[in-house]
């Protein structure tokens, strides 16, 4: 089993917890990782864009000169998309560009990204993560003395309101509940700070 250093908020080592082989100590699959990173970019697409057809521009219903005779190719309408002001041959209309890979492959890629934060030696565990009063500052020192990356993903068990407003005004920082951590995040921020209680839910879902 893998084990991590306990900090408190101060910095302090208070202890080592061992994590669960299951979660935090498999062989990163890359090519899961990959798949489920490129998954969930796709699934946050709108697909709005539109353009119109021949058929939807407006005017070009009269023939523009008469079928034989003129010597110029024969057209029907002003709206083709050969013309300017015509319509778009191919172009882009609504969609919807989401997707799902199966459940055992989600779970496989969360695994696999939360080994390699233990891998890599960039998982923070923080016995809890409190504030009495909303303040930025208090955050910022908790971070100083963890010697936490500038991108840090910060994940606590439960919502507070006060470690919210903390952290949502410092660059580089996020602030996820466990119940909705997910790979990207995990891939995108550097240092992964989670608390006690946090790895206990994550454990007990993936586990």
């Amino acid at each position: 089993m893998p084990k991590v250093a306990l900090y408190d908020m101060n910095g302090a080592q208070i202890g080592e917890v061992e994590l669960s082989d299951e979660v935090f100590g498999i062989e990163p699959n890359q090519a899961v990782l990959y798949d489920f990173v490129k998954m969930q970019l796709a699934n946050k697409r709108v697909g709005t864009s539109s353009t119109k057809t021949r058929a939807e521009v407006r005017g070009g219903g009269k023939k523009p000169w008469r079928q034989k005779g003129t010597g110029r190719a024969r057209v029907g309408s002003t709206r083709n998309p050969v013309w300017t002001k015509g319509g778009i041959a191919f172009g882009p209309k609504p969609r919807d560009y989401s997707y799902k890979l199966p459940r055992k492959v989600r779970r496989l890629a969360m695994k696999s990204a939360l080994s390699s934060k233990v891998l890599d030696n960039n998982l923070i565990l923080i016995n809890e993560l409190t504030f009495e009063e909303p303040k930025t500052k208090l955050m910022v020192q908790v971070l100083e003395k963890l010697n936490a990356a500038q991108k840090t993903l910060v994940v606590t068990a439960d919502s507070d309101v006060n470690v919210t407003k903390s952290a949502n005004n410092i660059p580089g920082v996020k602030l996820l509940k466990a119940d909705f951590i997910n790979v990207y995040d995990l891939l995108n921020y550097e240092t992964l700070l989670i608390t006690r209680d946090a790895v206990a839910r994550v454990e007990e879902v993936f586990a």
